[in-house]
């Protein structure tokens, strides 16, 4: 460690439900935070989502300056420098200006360009050769700039450079069109492998309607993107020329915040999206041809299977089911998560045979775009107590399938998992992850594990720890570990193998049918 013990760095987190800004030591603890909800998002018609570009950096620079009015001018001046972690996949075009010409199209927006674009006779005979035609098709209508091509041209026309929420915030504090390589998670033009944007020849250039020159430069992690602009600072309450170092994306940030550095440990992430992780050297792809993304540790990998609204099914619980929990936390000042805990924890393991498949929304693939979710084995005894058991060992069935999947392609055990997001906040759901995957949980010091990526990727960044083992081992820690119950995790394995796996394959054909069923014109 170079320089004082007391050097601060700020991390900024735009996750999906807040943003948050966060003062951290160098010793990875907390020191202080201010959140602001992002609860505008909205949308023209179902299944859109969209939120303002402005909104999101008000969001940021008020998070700052309300973390700034609470702290003393001793504790602020000792701010060495911010790194920013955001939502992935989430994006604007902004004119030459910066100015953005439309809403952001965040990652859970489900609209779809109608028309595949056309491809040069090569490449369609070598996605026919490699069976690759329907990965690809599903790539290009689900890219959010075919669909602005087709429905918003006079935007395309427009348009200077693509931004992620990333690279907007990074602009916003910087001037400077420029974004983190750890950052690039999303329907672009991007080279997994290589970690840089694609070759010139690569197909992702005929399946989007992009330039090279529309992109941001790219900064690896823990390089500088820039100082704080005047204008910045008058926002933010920062002082102007305060370096801002390029972190990584929100998951890759989390992972890193939680010490899971190595292939052996799983990352597990209860978050609006339920993951499971490992870090890697080596490329390594959970499900054929689908790419790992970029880890917050220079030029390694975050091998990912995805729930997709994973842990969204838990606040969906809640909305729909849980008002008495919520009405007697505010009524109490209690934590809703300990009434929630309340409730799991009046329901035995397996609950009495409730199982949940948690396919809500779906995916390209695994388990693929017909998939929807299912729950079976209802009795008389069930109540929604034993519902919301269900989603919990429903997701973690799921995501011990993801874990399974990462071992047989990378050939590396997973012997123990790291659990984040708001889920790993439950006892309940620690407990119930350790006793389904059979492996000690550990839930980090902090729940902030995002934010805590940014800081450690700043403290390299800016020389206040040699490197990032040396930061990693020094910022983070276990809070509390959780070991299976070998009697809860022979009966929870027998439901898993016996029955969760044989779930989707016998729903499978009566999913399809569905679909067929409610897409055939009336």
């Amino acid at each position: 460690m170079n320089g004082a013990s007391d050097e601060l760095l700020l991390a900024l987190d735009c996750g999906t439900q807040s943003v948050r800004a966060l003062l951290v030591d160098l010793r990875g603890n907390v020191l202080a935070k201010a959140q602001h909800s992002l609860t505008d998002y909205f949308g023209l018609h179902d299944g859109w989502h969209e939120h303002d570009a402005e909104g999101f950096w008000l969001a940021a620079a008020g998070a700052c300056r309300r973390l700034l009015r609470e702290q003393p001018a001793a504790t602020t001046a000792r701010i060495r420098g911010i790194a920013v972690t955001t939502q992935r996949g989430t994006l604007v075009p902004v004119d030459d200006a910066g100015r953005p010409l439309r809403a952001f199209i965040t990652w859970l927006d489900q609209r779809r360009a109608r028309r595949v674009p056309r491809f040069s006779p090569w490449w369609r005979l070598a996605f026919r050769v490699a069976r690759l035609q329907t990965t690809i098709d599903y790539f290009a209508r689900e890219a959010e700039l075919n669909w602005i091509a087709e429905s918003e041209p006079q935007v395309l026309a427009r348009t200077h450079k693509v931004l992620l929420v990333s690279g907007w915030l990074n602009y916003r504090l910087t001037g400077r069109f420029a974004d983190s390589v750890g950052s690039q998670v999303g329907y672009l033009p991007f080279d997994f492998r290589r970690q840089q944007w694609a070759r010139g020849w690569d197909w992702k250039w005929q399946a989007l309607p992009l330039r090279r020159e529309q992109l941001p430069e790219l900064v690896g992690v823990g390089g500088r993107l820039g100082e704080l602009t005047p204008d910045a600072a008058a926002a933010t309450g920062l002082p102007a020329g305060l370096p801002v170092i390029a972190a990584a994306a929100d998951k890759a940030c989390e992972i890193l915040g939680a010490g899971a550095v190595t292939p052996d440990i799983g990352a597990v992430s209860y978050g609006t999206t339920a993951t499971i992780d490992i870090t890697t050297p080596r490329y390594v792809e959970a499900s054929r041809f689908i790419p790992p993304y970029p880890a917050a540790l220079p030029g390694q990998y975050n091998t990912e299977v995805q729930i997709f609204r994973g842990y969204w099914l838990v606040r969906w619980f809640k909305e729909q089911f849980g008002h008495p929990e919520l009405a007697e936390a505010h009524d109490a000042g209690v934590a809703a998560e300990t009434l929630f805990d309340r409730l799991v924890a009046g329901v035995p393991p397996g609950a009495q045979g409730l199982m949940l498949q948690p396919y809500w929304t779906p995916g390209i693939r695994d388990p693929g775009p017909d998939a929807r979710g299912a729950i079976v084995g209802f009795t008389d005894v069930h109540t929604r107590a034993h519902l919301y058991r269900a989603i919990l060992e429903g997701l973690a069935y799921a995501l011990r399938d993801g874990k399974e999947r990462i071992e047989a392609r990378s050939a590396t055990p997973i012997t123990r998992l790291r659990v984040s997001g708001g889920g790993a906040q439950s006892d309940a759901a620690m407990q119930l992850t350790a006793d389904i995957f059979g492996l000690p949980a550990a839930r980090p010091h902090t729940y902030e594990t995002s934010g805590l990526g940014a800081a450690i990727a700043a403290a390299v960044g800016l020389g206040l720890h040699r490197d990032f083992p040396a930061a990693v081992a020094a910022m983070t820690r276990i809070g509390r570990e959780f070991e299976p119950d070998p009697a809860h995790r022979a009966l929870y394995d027998a439901l898993y193998r016996q029955v969760y796996k044989q779930m989707y394959e016998r729903l499978a054909p009566l999913y399809a049918q569905l679909h067929r069923i409610l897409d055939s014109p009336r």
